[in-house]
């Protein structure tokens, strides 16, 4: 099982219309604070917009958006590109997010001329799909978009518990379906953004619910003091009582910033598993105890393990419970201990640290199911319960194994298998045979890459680090130094990027365009000592290592710095953030996307308690110092060259606020003198981008891609030009 709740990318000046618009901007009011950190003083000229409701900061949000949308709209070719995006985004179906249960067949699915993804079940594997439930529908007069953020079937694939939230906020409602008929029950439970339902055999389930905020509570209050809850179809949930999570057990310790879930698994029937998640931080507590029919606070729990054990997921068979830990072991291994009593000091390694990283673990009826990274490639293992040594599983092709699936109390395996040049397939793993079955739950994409390749290199980062760099481009292409260059970078949480399959990007490739993939510490490409070594005092890493692909790029002639763009999104506008105010002179431009920028503020945001063991606090020295080394807002210097920067954000954003990116465009604005466009782009119907549908996710990319082939000097998009006659030529071939 996978930890359930983790918080969680020159022109010379342009002499023409667009450019020149920058410096019709309206101005920024300056209203200084200082804050004295352990003795520095640290000055915030824009700490008022971070007040998103006051009036003057929602008309200047507004005027900021009102100007960005207009330039953009204003770039020649943007409107072709968006048509060639939308093109290539309903070439092809997408599924995702597969569960079996019940013999049936429940996933995501968004097909052709599809606008949000949408609820779908088979009842057998080569069975027609019939809908669920359809997002679109919920659509209201106002244009209001709703979308699903989870599901969860009952065991006997008889019912699914679902949470919707409207305009991207994952202000998820609960509610249930029956899955022969498509009835919706009368079951709604709201407060259920971290709902993880989980299923009983007699159909009722557990799940989490944040707390009910009085009016003045503070921004950091709302996903504080969570509670698990057991529900009874048709019973109300106002009336049931707290069986788990914040100060229900004196024997289960959870603090007020921790994520409390219940975990049953019909693979273990006779025990049920309690998770304590420290917000972001990977590492878990683990309780258990004999499940009985009557779950409450007077229940009796087994601690596990701890954090301190470095357990970061697990799963359960029989009396079994198998974790993946790190300690000891930077690469993890796989323990085996009891749940009647469990010892992890005398618990059995079952899959030895080696030179690949385990990434994951899924417990099957007939084995447990071991996926790898071997070096940026997904590998497949399958451990029996009884009898045989570990067993590679031979995989269709070399890519990223983007999602494994297991039942219980099936044999065998499900698995979508992708890479750069790859449409993602679904196969179902034959236990006996071990052979790979195309399950047809999709059909490769009609976008055609046999034109464009990978490859992958390492580039030296400033300590001597070798670090990884995907690079994807057309074949047999130049290296001139010439190529529009879009270099992606990460970065926190131990997240990996693996190689993904991007049909969009099509858009951006067929023009010369070259998109890299820098996988710099702090994530978990290689374990976690690669995480840490990017994380809190270390983050200076991940920003070097994002420098070391940019230098890569242009010292092997793919590009050069007025050619070359780079991207962070979330966490990742740390990265872009620092790689731009350290080193503005390797970028033509760049791209912040949602992303963090102001980390010394990032504490008091929705989600910044829970973010904490990831980025540190201000109210230690070195958490401080760490924040402050990071924190790309207070690190934009006065009259200095800065590349054109496109910034976004959507006012529904609950994991990083939308005053981030308000606060760094106006301290960029007012600081750089390289005469280029720094842009705020505002989303009012999205968040951070979980749920946006595709219209906004096509008209995103289109604002981006025709942003960034201005700034870096493709000609088709610059001002007092027509696009040439082989861009429209492209528009009207077939989608490949």
């Amino acid at each position: 099982m996978r930890n359930p709740i983790r918080f969680l990318l020159v022109f010379s000046a342009i002499g023409s219309g667009l450019a020149a618009a920058q410096s019709k901007l309206p101005t920024t009011p300056i209203h200084e604070v200082t804050e004295n950190y352990f003795g520095t003083k640290v000055r915030d000229p824009y700490r008022w917009l971070e007040n998103t409701t006051d009036a003057q900061v929602v008309a200047w949000m507004k005027a900021q958006n009102d100007f960005t949308r207009a330039t953009l709209a204003n770039i020649p070719g943007r409107d072709q590109l968006m048509t060639r995006i939308k093109a290539l985004d309903n070439a092809g179906t997408v599924v995702s997010a597969l569960q079996v249960w019940g013999g049936r067949y429940f996933y995501f699915k968004t097909e052709p001329g599809s606008d949000n993804r949408k609820l779908y079940v088979r009842d057998k594997q080569d069975a027609p799909d019939r809908l669920l439930v359809d997002t679109e529908k919920l659509t209201t007069a106002d244009g209001k978009h709703f979308s699903i953020d989870y599901f969860q079937p009952s065991l006997d694939g008889k019912y699914v518990a679902y949470g919707v939230s409207p305009g991207g906020s994952e202000e998820s409602i609960l509610h249930v379906i029956e899955s022969a008929t498509g009835k919706v029950l009368s079951d709604t439970i709201d407060r259920a953004q971290f709902g993880q339902p989980t299923w009983l055999p007699d159909g009722s389930f557990f799940y989490t619910r944040t707390q009910k905020l009085a009016a003045d509570a503070p921004p950091t209050a709302k996903f504080q003091k969570l509670r698990c809850y057991h529900h009874v179809l048709g019973a109300d949930p106002d009336k049931e009582v707290a069986i788990f999570g914040y100060q229900v057990s004196p024997e289960v310790k959870v603090t007020e910033d921790d994520f409390p879930v219940l975990a049953f698994s019909p693979g273990a029937p006779k025990y049920l598993v309690g998770l304590v998640i420290h917000g972001v931080k990977r590492e878990l507590d683990l309780y258990a105890t004999a499940f009985k029919d009557s779950v409450s606070e007077k229940t009796a729990w087994k601690k596990v393990v701890d954090d301190n054990d470095a357990v970061i997921t697990f799963d359960v068979h029989g009396d079994s419970i198998f974790l993946v830990s790190h300690k000891d072991a930077s690469r993890y291994r796989v323990l085996r201990t009891s749940l009647e009593n469990p010892n992890l000091a005398q618990a059995a390694t079952v899959v030895p640290e080696s030179e690949v990283v385990v990434v994951n673990i899924a417990a099957a009826d007939d084995a447990l199911y071991v996926q790898d990274l071997d070096g940026g490639i997904g590998r497949l293992q399958r451990l029996p319960y009884r009898g045989a040594t570990i067993q590679p599983v031979k995989l269709a092709f070399d890519g990223a194994i983007q999602a494994l699936v297991t039942n219980p109390t099936e044999t065998g395996a499900w698995l979508e298998l992708t890479s750069w040049t790859k449409s993602p397939l679904w196969y179902s793993l034959d236990s006996r045979s071990g052979k790979l079955i195309d399950t047809h739950l999709v059909t490769p994409s009609p976008v055609d890459f046999s034109q464009i390749e990978s490859e992958e290199v390492k580039a030296k980062s400033a300590d001597g680090t070798m670090v990884p760099l995907s690079i994807v481009h057309k074949r047999g292409m130049t290296l001139d130094g010439s190529h529009p260059t879009w270099l992606e970078g990460y970065g926190s949480y131990g997240v990996t990027l693996d190689p993904t399959f991007r049909p969009t990007q099509l858009a951006f490739l067929e023009r010369g365009g070259v998109f890299a993939v820098a996988h710099v510490r702090g994530g978990g490409e290689y374990g976690e000592d690669w995480h840490v070594q990017g994380q809190k005092l270390t983050k200076q890493h991940t920003i070097d290592d994002m420098l070391a692909g940019a230098q890569y790029l242009i010292e092997h002639k793919f590009t050069s710095p007025a050619h070359l763009a780079g991207e962070g999104t979330s966490a990742g506008g740390i990265t872009i953030g620092g790689a731009i105010t350290q080193r503005p002179d390797l970028f033509g431009a760049a791209l912040i996307r949602v992303g963090d920028s102001d980390s010394l503020r990032s504490e008091l945001m929705t989600s910044g308690p829970a973010n904490i063991p990831e980025f540190g606090t201000v109210k230690e020295p070195d958490g401080f110092k760490g924040l402050f080394a990071m924190d790309a807002y207070q690190h934009v210097k006065p009259d200095t060259p800065y590349p054109a920067i496109l910034l976004t954000t959507g006012v529904n954003d609950p994991r990083v606020a939308p005053w981030q990116a308000a606060k760094m465009a106006a301290r960029l604005q007012a600081s750089t003198n390289s005469g280029k466009p720094i842009l705020l782009r505002v989303d009012y119907d999205a968040g951070h981008g979980m749920g946006s549908t595709k219209t906004q996710r096509d008209e995103e990319q289109a604002d981006e891609v025709a942003f960034l082939l201005w700034q870096l000097g493709v000609p088709d998009f610059q001002p007092g030009q027509t696009p040439v006659a082989t861009l429209n030529e492209q528009l009207n071939k077939p989608i490949r």
